[in-house]
């Protein structure tokens, strides 16, 4: 059982690539994209990830593409620092900002360097159906026909489409968390340092409480933008630029410079915050890794994709490509250290998005208490800790 196609080129499917490719796998990599996606948000490494990486002989080239943000800070609307998270206030993982940062499309062209010799890359194309047999997989692609593989791995997010094909519906595993979120590169604002800075803001314009954030990069900036609010009807980019500037007018700060950079963004991205639950992350010969079997963590969802990425590989290795033995294997050794990652910060969504003044000044005070006292792990959750809740077995490689 040597031959295995992946679906997804972010982070998960790369890496898995690499390390199935390292225990003597052939991988196929299809991606819907014509080309590896640029941008995205800046990610944090964090705990067993970070041994993964360096397993990978990637850290001093992830730790070179460091974005170089200090921490991150809450203001108020003239500017004025309230609320400080330095990157090492709560151990090197365990910061809102970790002390290792990336940028999402920095980190997807190390891994795809990573994954290249052996490993056969599909883009622009995309699986259509799935079919199993006794002794393998036959896929029928898009653009490319029919082919049949050994294995099937849905490696593609949190609207995977192998696992609707495979396990059924979005519906059934996806759990909407109530708010929306926008993300797009622009030029940083002359306020901006090396720190992420993020302003809360009341209920108002037909939305919930709202947050725009600005985060420094070399040569300028990444804009988020959040709002509480119902999912938006189906439109084009247009649209849904339209629902984020309806959603933020009025306010101050350094939004109008958000929103005129967002009007102006190539890279622009939306989608609704959600959670994945999947019983049990494999149907015969398919299975399911990252985002597609356990999205919706608070800051761990790279680190579980790259950890998950070489457990899986490992177990398959390990059983001698037996795949009944080695899904079972993977999903027990990250079983406990997933559900720990997905649990939510401390008042969940409602403290994330305050929809009152008072709630938002609430939440600064109280956070700046606990930050000062012995209870400052619980502002995020104990991070450093659910970073590290994995034991990674040493399963050797064939290089």
């Amino acid at each position: 059982m040597k031959h295995v196609l992946i679906s997804g080129a972010s982070v998960a499917g790369p890496a898995l690539a690499h390390w199935l490719r390292r225990h003597g796998f052939s991988p196929t990599v299809v991606e819907r994209a014509p080309a590896p996606r640029p941008g995205g948000q800046a990610i944090d490494l964090r705990g067993a990830a970070r041994t993964v990486v360096e397993r990978m002989g990637l850290l001093e080239k992830v730790r070179a593409a460091h974005t170089g943000v200090r921490g991150m800070a809450n203001v108020d609307s003239s500017g004025r620092r309230v609320v400080e998270f330095p990157s090492d206030a709560l151990g090197d993982s365990g910061g809102a900002i970790a002390e290792l940062e990336i940028l999402r499309g920095d980190l997807v062209g190390l891994l795809v360097g990573a994954a290249q010799d052996g490993v056969e890359y599909r883009y622009g194309d995309s699986i259509t159906s799935l079919t199993e047999h006794a002794n393998g997989v036959e896929v029928t692609f898009q653009r490319a026909g029919t082919r049949t593989f050994d294995l099937v791995v849905g490696a593609d997010g949190l609207h995977s489409n192998v696992r609707a094909l495979a396990f059924g519906p979005e519906s059934e595993f996806v759990t909407d968390l109530g708010y929306q979120l926008s993300i797009f590169g622009l030029d940083a604002p002359e306020s901006l340092e090396d720190w992420q800075l993020m302003l809360n803001l009341p209920a108002a314009n037909g939305v919930g409480g709202r947050m725009a954030s600005l985060y420094p990069t070399p040569g300028g900036a990444r804009g988020y933008l959040y709002f509480a609010a119902p999912p938006m009807p189906r439109t084009d980019v247009t649209g849904q630029k339209q629902r984020v500037a309806d959603a933020f007018a009025g306010a101050g700060w350094e939004v109008p410079h958000l929103l005129r950079g967002m009007w102006a963004a190539e890279d622009f991205f939306t989608d609704r915050a959600a959670k994945v639950h999947v019983d049990g992350w494999s149907r015969g010969r398919v299975v399911l890794l990252g985002d597609a079997a356990f999205g919706g963590s608070v800051g761990m969802g790279t680190s579980m994709a790259l950890v998950g990425a070489y457990v899986l590989a490992g177990e398959l290795a390990a059983a001698r490509g037996d795949h009944r033995v080695a899904f079972a294997r993977y999903e027990a050794a990250l079983g406990d250290y997933v559900r720990e990652n997905q649990q939510p910060l401390p008042g969940g969504t409602r403290a994330f998005l305050p929809s009152s003044a008072f709630g938002i000044r609430l939440r600064n005070g109280v956070t700046r208490a606990m930050l000062a006292g012995p209870w400052r792990k619980l502002v995020t959750g104990g991070m450093q800790e659910k970073s590290e809740a994995v034991e990674l077995r040493d399963y050797g490689v064939v290089v």
